[in-house]
């Protein structure tokens, strides 16, 4: 039997694409002060304006940051699956 190393490196492609990300939030922001503009049925301040693209820019980031970290779970998660399939099939009586 030949002794295999397990140290291969392993390439999984990214689940997100951090540039489509970022102008994507940029348009859920705008989105979300025209919603607010036309529900209140006010026109925001250009400093107004900048400020809340800033403030959700911030908490949508956060929200990517906490997708990635349970990213990294789910993969630890599926590794651990793979890992006990196959030896529930190498292991069968």
């Amino acid at each position: 039997m030949t002794e295999r190393s397990y140290d291969r490196p392993i390439s999984l492609k990214k689940a997100v694409d951090m540039q489509i990300v970022g102008e994507n939030i940029l348009d859920v922001a705008d989105f979300a002060i025209e919603k607010y503009e036309f529900e209140n049925d006010v026109s925001l301040s250009d400093d107004v304006r900048e400020a809340a693209v800033e403030r959700v820019r911030e908490d949508l980031w956060d929200l990517v940051k906490e997708f990635r970290a349970r990213r990294k779970e789910w993969l630890q998660t599926m590794f651990q699956t793979a890992d006990k399939a196959v030896k529930k099939v190498v292991d069968v009586p």
